[in-house]
């Protein structure tokens, strides 16, 4: 009996001692199938040109609307430096897989963000929406798309594949 006790005092101490939440998240990155893998903090995201847009979707709360800032997409794999296979048009392969800190992830073709083909301003957005949106926690914003199924919260990873 008395091992177990020990055991749950430790487990307690070191509960009380931590609190859930009261680390900093690392910043989300950007790697995968790119020259150069990216770490999205502060510095870097202002660093890069922002772009504010308004956007309306549906949600299971009923439509919502925001002005969302960040930086494109587009911008980031730019800085990355996709790595294509040679070919014609291979970089219509890749696909980008956006994951938030809880697992939710989407996937964007990246035909839908290239300038050359639909070059939709999809973004990183590190302020607005919420009162709370910060630095610290980057949204995926997909504008045109009716429901807000693809907008990520709390971003930990881009990969692109």
């Amino acid at each position: 009996m008395r091992p177990r006790f020990v055991l749950i005092t430790a487990c307690l101490a070191v509960m009380v001692s931590s609190p859930a939440g009261s680390e900093s998240p690392q910043p989300a990155v950007v790697q995968g199938t790119v020259k150069e893998r990216l770490v999205l903090d502060e510095a870097f995201l202002k660093s890069l040109p922002t772009v504010t847009i308004d956007v309306t979707f549906e949600t299971g709360q009923g439509k919502k609307s925001g002005r969302y800032t960040g930086v494109l997409v587009w911008a980031l794999l730019a800085r990355a430096q996709p790595i294509d296979e040679p070919g014609k048009n291979t970089s219509l392969k890749h696909t980008l897989m956006i994951t938030g800190r809880d697992g939710y992830a989407v996937a964007l073709a990246l035909g839908e963000i290239d300038p050359h083909y639909e070059g939709k301003q999809i973004i990183i957005a590190y302020l607005g929406g919420e009162p709370s949106a910060s630095m610290s926690s980057l949204r995926l914003i997909v504008p045109g798309d009716v429901h807000g199924g693809r907008s990520v919260r709390d971003i930990a990873k881009i990969e692109l594949r």
